[in-house]
């Protein structure tokens, strides 16, 4: 190759790839960054940590903001864009991919911990920060985090649940001369801040759907989701290049706010390495295979276009804030809109395999280190409640402290005890958010495959006779 070829080719390669390679530099830069400040300056206090990690923080805010009509426009008009039949047939598709992919990363993490117990032996210092954390995490009951579930499904006003969620908060009886059970606690129905992500999926899926039903007469409002979900895609065209500068800010901050990266390595090391092995072995190894299976090629070179997406899923440790990137870069991979605008959401809300793989690792690991015995039948209900917790979990930073109580309950282990983990959890977080996002990435191109020939035959079928011979020259059959 001659060398104005290859100079020509690393120019276009860097001009294609310049996101993404200018992500991954912030990604290392804010570690090393973060590292350095840490090591060679004093104690920094919140207000300080907050100067450095402002420019993040104005990103993540950006992100966030384009969750709600994102979600809504793209599930209502990806779902309105197609009949019942297929619109169902690729909710199963994708349903069935979540529940392989959840139960498999499940059983993993208990083999694991199983095997390694990294528990035995461990000497864990919790601090004072964490001990309140575990406290406050503690005063949850796990028949009231189900219900709550079911309660946000089923939102009663989807105005307010663009704001905030149900929450069943107990409350404690100061004037009892001894301490109560928490099922012997006052409680009271409260609200909490945050966008009620599942009430808003479960919203979308239905008012696409009539949508759908209504044919012409819905055409109107098919128009107007499918035009505000564009605007949303090219609003997060814009945001999305400023992910480098957020990432790297939002990181340092992170690295610097650590209490003792040392003492935190030395007391946690065995657990943080069973979750990360298991973590690594899910993504690479149980999504590839089941990948593999389903479309007959490796997953890798995907994965390799996703690096921008998982570079910002690790920086914001937030799933849903990171959905607009991953429809976007999809988009650009070819993969069918309809597809995208329908996984992607209702994935970034339910399908949590990180999650799922790290509540089973830690229960099992406090088990080990309170040495208290399970036995299979223990081992069979952490299995089922981690996949229910993860379900639950919140797609934002460190949300699956709040489902670990229903998991230390499977177990019998006090929910305050999740303070033991709290040292690395917003590490780990950040590693599970990574494997979340880059699961339901390749689940969309999964399905996006497996439904090709329905999508092809939907395309047909209301095309206009114009139409068909484009979709014709597009490579698809002609009628």
């Amino acid at each position: 190759m001659t060398r104005p070829k290859l100079q020509s080719k690393c120019r276009g390669f860097v001009g294609e790839n310049l996101l993404t390679i200018l992500t991954l530099i912030g990604v290392f830069a804010g570690g090393l960054v973060g590292f350095i400040i840490k090591n060679s300056t004093g104690e920094w206090s919140k207000r300080e940590i907050m100067y450095i990690s402002f420019p993040g923080e104005i990103f993540l805010r950006m992100l966030k903001c384009l969750i709600v009509p994102l979600l809504v426009s793209s599930i209502t008009s990806a779902i309105g864009g197609l009949d019942l039949s297929m619109s169902s047939k690729i909710a199963t598709r994708a349903i069935c991919y979540y529940f392989v992919t959840t139960i498999s990363a499940v059983i993993l993490g208990i083999c694991l911990v199983t095997t390694i117990r990294p528990g035995d032996g461990a000497q864990i210092v919790t601090s004072e920060r964490s001990e309140k954390t575990g406290e406050e995490a503690s005063k949850v009951m796990t028949p009231d985090t189900l219900m709550d579930l079911v309660r946000n499904m089923f939102t009663d006003n989807i105005v307010g649940a663009t704001l905030q969620q149900y929450q069943t908060k107990l409350e404690e009886n100061k004037t009892a001369t001894e301490p109560l059970p928490l099922n012997m606690w006052p409680f009271k129905e409260s609200k909490r801040d945050g966008s009620n992500v599942l009430g808003l999926v479960m919203f979308s899926i239905i008012l696409g759907t009539t949508i759908g039903r209504m044919r012409e007469k819905g055409q109107l409002l098919q128009d107007f989701f499918s035009t505000l979900s564009e605007a949303m895609m090219i609003i997060t065209s814009w945001v999305i290049w400023i992910s480098p500068l957020g990432v790297a800010f939002l990181i340092a901050a992170k690295i610097i706010e650590m209490e003792s990266i040392a003492s935190t390595i030395q007391s946690l090391g065995w657990y943080f390495l069973t979750v990360m092995l298991g973590l690594i072995l899910h993504g690479f190894g149980t999504i590839a295979v089941i990948f593999f299976l389903g479309t007959r090629t490796l997953p890798f070179r995907y994965v390799a276009k996703l690096s921008q997406v998982l570079a910002t899923a690790f920086g914001t440790g937030s799933s849903s804030a990171t959905m607009p990137l991953t429809i976007k870069c999809l988009d650009g991979m070819g993969i069918d809109p309809r597809v995208t605008r329908f996984v992607i959401p209702v994935g970034a809300t339910i399908n949590m395999d990180g999650t799922a793989l790290y509540e089973a690792v830690a229960a099992l690991f406090i088990a080990q280190f309170r040495k208290v015995d399970y036995t299979f039948g223990n081992i069979v209900a952490v299995s089922i409640t981690a996949t229910a917790a993860s379900i639950g979990a919140a797609g934002i930073p460190q949300a699956g402290l709040v489902t670990m109580v229903m998991v230390l309950d499977t177990v019998g282990l006090p929910a305050k005890d999740v303070s033991l983990i709290i040292a690395v959890d917003w590490l780990l977080d950040r590693f599970r958010t990574t494997i979340n996002v880059m699961c339901d990435a390749l689940g969309t191109i999964l399905v996006n495959h497996l439904s090709k020939k329905d999508l092809a035959s939907v395309d047909r079928l209301n095309a206009e006779p114009h139409e068909l011979l484009e979709l014709g020259a597009n490579g698809h059959e002609k009628e």
